[in-house]
């Protein structure tokens, strides 16, 4: 299972067998990284434009753990832009209604996701209640997801670092 054609390609031409999600049904574990993430497990995702797929592979996933170096381990997530995929025709508004909220949204120049949409990466927003942003930003029309992963964050984050390998459990 992969969360991306990409990655599905690379595995492939490697002779990896890669299952579709609905032929496996739920998956035991989930192993993947984050563009930014916090000691209380909440992360952004998405830096790669992937963002729907992984939140759908994390959803099926019995455990969600989370390898980041301590680069990415931030107080309160925004530093790294928030990833929104978004329907083409919906773009516009659903640019003025992140502005609303406080973030500068930018159109990810020359990309599609898998799915055929466009990412808005949204700028110098403190998210200071992840869980709640990411319900705010998934109502608004037009929106297909948000890289915010924090109502279904990691069950496991693994920090490295200089002095090794820190362990953050839920």
């Amino acid at each position: 299972m992969s969360s991306s054609e990409a990655s599905s390609r690379l595995l492939k031409e490697t002779g990896i067998e890669v299952r579709s999600l609905n032929d496996t049904g739920d998956l035991s574990l989930y192993v993947d990284g984050a563009d930014e993430a916090t000691r209380h497990l909440a992360l952004i995702k998405g830096g790669g434009g992937a963002l729907t797929r992984e939140k759908i592979v994390a959803a099926a996933s019995r455990r969600f753990v989370c390898i980041v170096d301590d680069t990415k381990l931030v107080d309160v997530l925004g530093r790294f832009p928030l990833p929104v995929e978004v329907i083409p025709m919906a773009r516009s508004l659903v640019a003025r209604k992140l502005a609303v909220m406080g973030g500068q949204p930018v159109l990810r120049q020359g990309f599609k996701t898998d799915n055929g949409n466009e990412i808005l990466d949204v700028h110098n927003l403190k998210i200071t209640d992840p869980t709640k942003l990411e319900a705010e930003i998934g109502l608004l029309v037009g929106v297909v997801e948000v890289g915010l992963f924090a109502r279904r964050g990691a069950d496991i984050l693994l920090v490295s670092g200089d002095g090794g390998i820190q362990t953050l459990k839920r």
